[in-house]
């Protein structure tokens, strides 16, 4: 999101790890800030341009955010969705990179 609204660290970040991967629930949240219907192709254009991969949500990795929202909701205000992507993260070995530390700060999966 940070990137999508011009932030120059954002920028820099993601540009620099191109390719990378995004679970589907990410890419969603995306899909759900676009502006219009032109913002949304240019963002699809973006993404296939740069060779995002969109890692599917398996089973374990819903049983694994299952578990850990319970385990971190009230503690760190854990949502369904941070857990399905933090659980994605673990399932696939991938680098979890936000800025919602404050949802993600102290939590450690495994």
């Amino acid at each position: 999101m940070w990137y999508l609204r011009g932030n120059e660290k954002a920028r820099v970040f993601i540009e620099k790890h191109i390719p990378f991967s995004v679970s589907m629930v990410t890419y969603m949240e995306l899909v759900q800030g676009m502006k219009n219907k032109n913002e949304l192709r240019a963002f699809q254009k973006t993404f296939q341009r740069w060779g995002v991969n969109i890692i599917q949500i398996d089973e374990e990795a819903f049983a694994h955010s299952m578990f850990d929202v319970q385990e971190y909701a009230l503690s760190h205000s854990m949502t369904l969705s941070d857990g399905l992507i933090a659980a994605t993260a673990v399932q696939n070995s991938e680098v979890l990179v936000t800025a919602n530390d404050r949802h993600c700060k102290r939590f450690d999966p495994e």
